[in-house]
């Protein structure tokens, strides 16, 4: 069993610039069969942009997706984790703050890769792994419970 997220992260991961249109981001998403990627400028990171991030900042105020940008519907700064780090370490990180994955850096703070919840459980972390999902999981202010409003 892997103890260290290097021997389970994705590596090679795409950068988003703050400059990229939302339609961009979406698209490679789509093409790349990904739910979020990390936004860099200036050779840091700066913020991580995810699908629920595109609905809830742009679509779900109605901007227009081709002219707003990833700076503008990115969560700003950023969780990381080092590449040397355990899995037990990044998975309770992940639980604690309610997110499914991790950028992975290595000690000079340069994206080495990504780490997310399924690559802990596929690489032998199921325990901490399944540990993260059900917090991260665990419904807050009633969560799917009730009536959608009538429009």
């Amino acid at each position: 069993m892997p103890d260290i997220v290097r021997d389970v992260m994705t590596p090679n991961v795409l950068i988003l610039s703050p400059r990229d249109t939302v339609v961009r981001a979406a698209a490679l998403m789509r093409d790349q069969d990904i739910g979020a990627l990390p936004v860099g400028e200036d050779d840091r990171l700066i913020g991580m942009l995810t699908d629920r991030d595109i609905v809830r900042r742009t679509t779900a105020q109605g901007l227009v997706p081709s002219e707003a940008r990833v700076g503008d519907a990115m969560t700003k700064g950023i969780l990381y984790c080092f590449e040397d780090d355990s899995c037990d370490d990044a998975a309770t990180s992940m639980a604690a703050n309610g997110i499914r994955r991790l950028p992975v850096v290595n000690r000079e703070k340069r994206l080495v890769g990504i780490v997310s919840l399924g690559d802990l459980a596929k690489g032998g972390a199921e325990e901490p792994a399944a540990e993260a999902l059900a917090e991260i999981c665990r419904p807050s202010h009633g969560g799917y419970v009730g009536q959608l409003p009538r429009p």
